[in-house]
Formats: C-alpha cells, sequence, structure tokens
C-alpha cells in the first residue's frame, strides 16, 4: 500500500466507495451503502460460490437477514438451530442451553448454513441492489491521496487485465486476508489467545434427536475443543481448534490420518462419527487470533474478520462481521453526506467495533479454564445470569437488551468460584499461558 496517487492520466474508474472483499461483512456493507445511492464497487478475489468454514450463525443474525431481504432465501438453506449442547469429559452429563431461554425472548433460533450458499445469497443481493460486484478480481494496492481526498484502487482480473478505481471510501472486508491491516502493519497477534484449528466435512454423522438435531455441539478434549454443526444437506462439519503446539505434533502425518487421530482423543465425539464418512479434505488453519490497532482510518474502515478475528467457540464471526457492516454502512453515509459529523461518527464506530468482540473475548479466554467449564455445565440463573451469558451467546451484545448487570455478577461469581478453587486456578492459569506461547514454523498447509 502506498500513499500516493496513481499517474495523471491513467484510466480508471470512479465510485463513492469501494469494497474489498465479498464475504458477509463487505456484501453486507455494499447491499445496505447501494440502497442509500451510493455507487458502490465491490472486488472479490474468488468466484462465488466458494468454500468457507464457519457455518454456525446466531439468533442476532436473523433481523440483520430481514432488514437485507434475504431472510427467506436463507431459511432456504438453512438447518434451524434453536441451542447449542456442551460436552465435556470431566462432567458426567451433558449441558443443552436453549436461545429461548435467553434475556430476549424474541430471538429463539438461528440457522447452519452451508457457507458457499450462505455468501453467494449476500453477493448475488449486493447486484441486486446496484452495487457494482466483480468476482475474480484482486486488490494489489491501495493509494491514499492527499487531504483526505479519497484513494486509488488498483486490482488485477483473473485474466491478467489491471484496472483502477478513485472512489471517495475504501472499506475493508478482505476477512483474514487483512489487507489494509497488513499493509499498515496494523495487524497484531493477540497476546492473550492462540490456537489452530483442523476440519472437515462428514455425512452419515449421528445427530441429536428431534428439535435438538441441529443444534451445534461443542467438545471440549485435552488440547482445545471440536465443533460439530449440522447442515441441512445431510453433511456435518467438524472442526478442532486446539493449541499451537498440538498442531506441531503431527510432524509428516497426512492431516486426513492426524485429524482422525485427533477425534478418537474425543470419546463422545468419535461415537457421534463411528459410522460416518470424511467427504472432504482435511483442512487446518494457524495463527487463528488477531486484532488491528486500529479500526479505522482516512478514508477507510476495517469490517469484520479484516479488523479482528477471535476464537469461534461461540460461533460469533459472521454476526460480528454483519453487525460491523451495518454500523460501517451507517458511518461511511454520515462522512459522505456530512463531512463535519466524521469525525463524531468514526469515534462512534470505533467504540462499537471494539466493543462486542471484547465481550465474546472475555468468555472465551476463560472457556477451558475449569472454573468456566463447571460454570457451564452446571448453570444457575442467579440475578438472571443465566439468562444474560445466553443472551451473549444468542450475540445480542449492540441492542438494548439490559443484561450487562447480570453479566457482571456471573463475572463475579467466577472470580468467587475461582479463589475458592484457587490451587486449581493457578494450575489452570500456568497452563493456559503455556499453551497460547507462539510454536514457530507449524505446518498447516499440506494434506
Amino acid at each position: 500500500m502506498t500513499n500516493t496517487a496513481a499517474p495523471v492520466g491513467a484510466s480508471h474508474t470512479t465510485c463513492d466507495v469501494l469494497v474489498i472483499g465479498g464475504g458477509p461483512a463487505g456484501s453486507t456493507a455494499a447491499t445496505l451503502l447501494a440502497e442509500r445511492g451510493h455507487r458502490v464497487t465491490l472486488l472479490e478475489k474468488a468466484h462465488h460460490p466458494r468454500f468457507h468454514i464457519g457455518e454456525s450463525l446466531l439468533p442476532a443474525n436473523l433481523p440483520l437477514l430481514e432488514k437485507l431481504g434475504v431472510a427467506d432465501a436463507v431459511k432456504a438453506i438453512g438447518m434451524e438451530k434453536w441451542g447449542a449442547e456442551f460436552v465435556s469429559p470431566w462432567h458426567a452429563h451433558q449441558q443443552r442451553f436453549e436461545f429461548a431461554d435467553a434475556w430476549d425472548k424474541s430471538m429463539p433460533m438461528s440457522y447452519q448454513v452451508r457457507r458457499s450458499e450462505f455468501d453467494e445469497i449476500l453477493i448475488r443481493n449486493a447486484a441486486a441492489k446496484n452495487a457494482t460486484v466483480i468476482e475474480g478480481c484482486q486488490v494489489q494496492d491501495v493509494a491514499f491521496l492527499p487531504a483526505a481526498q479519497g484513494a486509488m484502487v488498483q486490482a488485477r482480473h483473473d485474466d491478467g487485465r489491471v484496472e483502477s478505481w478513485h472512489t471517495r471510501f475504501v472499506l475493508d472486508a478482505s476477512g483474514r486476508d487483512t489487507f489494509l491491516g497488513t499493509r499498515l502493519k496494523a495487524k497484531q497477534r493477540n497476546k492473550k489467545h492462540n490456537s489452530t484449528a483442523i476440519y472437515a466435512h462428514f455425512s452419515g454423522v449421528q445427530r441429536n434427536p428431534g428439535k435438538s438435531e441441529g443444534d451445534i455441539s461443542i467438545f471440549w478434549f485435552e488440547h482445545g475443543w471440536f465443533w460439530l454443526i449440522p447442515l441441512a444437506d445431510g453433511t456435518t462439519s467438524v472442526g478442532a481448534v486446539t493449541w499451537p503446539y498440538y498442531l506441531k505434533t503431527r510432524g509428516k502425518k497426512p492431516l486426513d490420518v492426524f485429524f482422525k487421530e485427533t477425534i478418537a482423543l474425543c470419546p463422545p465425539l468419535a461415537a457421534r462419527l463411528e459410522p460416518a464418512k470424511m467427504e472432504s479434505a482435511a483442512d487446518a488453519t494457524g495463527n487463528f487470533s488477531y486484532v488491528c490497532d486500529r479500526t479505522y482510518g482516512d478514508n477507510y474502515l476495517l469490517l469484520g474478520d479484516a479488523y479482528t478475528f477471535i476464537d469461534p467457540v461461540f460461533s460469533s464471526g459472521v454476526m460480528l462481521a454483519m453487525q460491523s457492516a451495518f454500523i460501517g454502512a451507517d458511518t461511511v453515509d454520515t462522512c459522505l453526506r456530512y463531512p463535519e459529523q466524521a469525525a463524531a461518527a468514526l469515534k462512534k464506530f470505533d467504540r462499537s467495533l471494539r466493543g462486542a468482540p471484547k465481550v465474546f473475548s472475555w468468555f472465551i479466554y476463560r472457556v477451558t479454564n475449569p472454573t468456566m467449564r463447571d460454570m457451564f455445565m452446571t448453570p444457575r440463573n442467579v440475578l438472571r445470569a443465566k439468562e444474560a451469558v445466553l443472551s451473549v451467546l444468542a450475540g445480542d451484545v449492540f441492542g438494548k437488551t439490559p443484561i450487562w448487570g447480570s453479566i457482571r455478577i456471573f463475572k463475579t461469581l467466577y472470580y468467587l468460584g475461582s479463589f475458592m478453587n484457587l490451587k486449581r486456578t493457578i494450575h489452570a492459569r500456568r497452563m493456559r499461558k503455556l499453551n497460547i506461547r507462539p510454536v514457530d514454523d507449524v505446518t498447516v498447509a499440506a494434506r
């Protein structure tokens, strides 16, 4: 990325907003801004449909889908998800939570979706709402112009053509590519958390009966936790989120073999997968958690994973991406129409974008702690604490639901429980510090 303009006289197209990336954040922001009459260009390096992990939506996604006009289309491809199941090897029972028991009873369910289908619905909706959507076009450079006069963006098409755009505003929704964050050297490893993931799709997985068939199941095990996400077509997404040291133990084993050996370390999950067949090759990713040191700058915003990525244990990724796009669209609209209000709008955007991941992160950093496991496996609704936590799990962290007093009660109970088991707490803290240490040269690509 440079800070100089493209050569004078170079041919380019103009737009009000250029969006980098056609995932949930980018497609949502493009749709909303195009609906408000702005000239929007969305550049997506891949062609939809394309594979993406992260299939579990939260109840808080549903009102956003309604506002975008895609609720029926998503319902048609979705598996109904009414709750979440936690399975712990340190407890003799399983614990199921229903979203209907959260503080706000109006969001009782959500969906599991195949992301190739879900993301395509969103990007086609952006095009239908008059955003210019260009696939197979990868951004190569962004040059911000002097005096906050916008930016020149250069991208390369699949056929080798190079094209430039002069835009008033850039939205980085490039996901874990973190286009601007990387080039601005704003992206930082999250020192409070570090994990890796291995995942694949299976057929024939044993599912829960009745209404809970579509629930997400979370399995703790010695080296981290597993997800099990049932999809509407009979496929099930299964993944292991592990401490970095564990993936290092793979050595030269094929990733499929290593993944199956990892599953065998969790007997309750292995039992669900006993009749199953792996339908896709296992894949993996490392350096999971990061955050950028800024959310915006002159003429740009970072949305969704382009700003931060946190452990997916509570399925917050798509919801946070889409919410950031709604807030970001409001912010850009204000900046373009009412420049005198831009500074206040950008500060509000910054507070919102930083705040929600912190809510989830407090739980994520402690989810493998024995005190937190005990509280999840034996929940108590002291002063509505359980309802408040379920609201967080439902993604209800941006609205006006008055959960925060009860969340403080839950945190107080956690700290009291940790103090009462001080020896265990100290050991768990030492182990976590050891577990999240960076491990150099973790191989994740080879299969």
